[in-house]
């Protein structure tokens, strides 16, 4: 009932890309080490996680941010080995839940595949983090909007320049895995209204992408579909509603398996190493963390009821190695309460396995994310740092198409020259989502 053997089309790249002279390193691995080497991986060095890049140096990046994410997506594949990950679906399908680990194991990533898509997940963020990507998508409003998950597709199929076209020419499935919201941007992004783009009046708010691919990535990304059946696919880019007024955002409904073990990851990380760091600076304190504590106290977890005082009692502890436990505890019972679940009647494997937390830990997991982004994320020295890269981006954004052959660096400008008129604003767009945090400013000095 349950056949699950993939079909090598996943293994593909959009060109004929045969390994070097005495290469014999599986497929995945050559994609890991593609973007372990690439130029956009190492710029996530000098890019902001949620703290300004060099304000501490303690302070996750995102490059840390995504090794720390490939260590738990690594974790997360391990324990879904496991037989007991196999129960709730099991019984959800009346199965004997050793035979469906017999029939359903094959389908995990390997080690080679997750960390590719967890090194890859936050390549295509621009500078000053999210602050950054609303100013982009405001000036891209009328070009196909601007996105992070978007830039990252478009990094590794068109841009990181392993070959002439086809950007670091990774296998399908990788691809796939990197594929958050299958769908075009500019339909799920709100209508926007065009206001003026003065730096008095730029308001985060207003310019809030959706979650997509850039229209004018959609034949890479026809391409990375072509061996779903049309049943598949329309179920895999279809949206979770209908828009009902113009500035809603629309959502997709699926992912692949690799893509739900990737973000699972991510969320976990951003969950509790932010809070983390948090914690170790001074922005949460015993007396704001009641707040959260008294959730957790109510949440149906067993664990979490159990164990949140001693937690607490260690996360605010003057020793860091009791600290370290109990951030370590926190990542382990999250990693070890993963299973696997069943998305939809997709005829496609891949699509129709995810990695999933059982309500009462995804609670857990929603509590600690949601504390980061009330007193993390949106404390007002973060927020005024994030307001500041914001209106250097739009102000440079402006400078630069002004007089783009003058302004531009040589090989952007011949970029620039060879695309269509519609086009050209991307190409703008894509420099300087490309930059680190620090040459931005050092840019913008040089233009101001």
């Amino acid at each position: 009932m349950l056949k699950n053997n993939l079909d090598p089309v996943w293994l593909e790249r959009l060109i004929n890309d045969k390994p070097r002279e005495k290469d014999h390193r599986p497929p995945f691995r050559r994609d890991r080490a593609r973007i372990l080497h690439s130029a956009a991986f190492r710029c996530l060095q000098a890019k902001t996680q949620i703290h300004a890049v060099g304000e501490n140096d303690f302070f996750r990046t995102r490059l840390t941010h995504s090794l720390e994410v490939a260590q738990i997506g690594s974790s997360l594949v391990s324990q879904l080995k496991l037989v007991d990950t196999y129960k709730a679906l099991a019984d959800q399908l009346n199965i004997d839940k050793t035979k469906l680990q017999q029939e359903l194991k094959p389908l995990l990533p390997t080690a080679d595949l997750i960390e590719s898509l967890c090194f890859a997940h936050d390549i295509g963020h621009p500078p000053f983090g999210h602050g950054g990507e609303t100013a982009l998508n405001s000036m891209m409003y009328d070009s196909g909007g601007f996105e992070g998950n978007a830039q990252t597709f478009r990094l590794l199929t068109k841009l990181e320049p392993y070959t002439p076209n086809a950007g670091m020419n990774l296998t399908r499935r990788t691809l796939l895995g990197v594929v958050k919201y299958p769908a075009i941007l500019d339909e799920t992004s709100p209508k926007y209204t065009v206001l003026s783009f003065a730096e008095q009046d730029f308001r985060a708010v207003d310019w809030r992408p959706g979650k997509g691919i850039f229209r004018d990535d959609l034949p890479v990304f026809d391409w990375l579909l072509q061996p779903l059946s049309e049943q598949d696919r329309v179920l895999f880019t279809s949206l979770k509603k209908v828009r009902s007024e113009p500035k809603e955002f629309l959502k997709t409904k699926f992912k692949s398996l690799d893509c739900s073990i990737m973000e699972l990851a991510d969320d976990i990380a951003y969950g509790v190493h932010d809070f983390e760091d948090a914690i170790v600076v001074g922005m949460i304190d015993q007396n704001l963390w009641q707040i959260a504590l008294q959730e957790l106290r109510a949440c149906s977890s067993e664990w979490i009821v159990r164990n949140i005082d001693t937690l607490s009692t260690k996360l605010f502890s003057e020793y860091h190695y009791e600290r370290k436990n109990a951030i370590g505890a926190l990542v382990n019972f999250f990693i070890t309460n993963v299973r696997w679940t069943q998305t939809a009647d997709f005829s496609e494997p891949l699509l129709r396995y995810n990695a999933e937390l059982p309500e009462e830990v995804e609670k857990v997991l929603n509590v600690f994310k949601t504390f980061v982004f009330k007193y993390v994320i949106r404390d007002v020295e973060t927020q005024r740092i994030e307001y500041k890269g914001q209106r250097i981006l739009t102000e440079m954004f402006q400078i630069f198409a002004s007089d783009p052959e003058r302004l531009l660096p040589r090989n952007t400008v011949n970029r620039w020259l060879k695309a269509e008129s519609n086009g050209k604003k991307r190409i703008i767009c894509d420099y300087m989502a490309g930059m680190s945090d620090a040459y931005a400013l050092k840019v913008y000095r040089q233009l101001t």
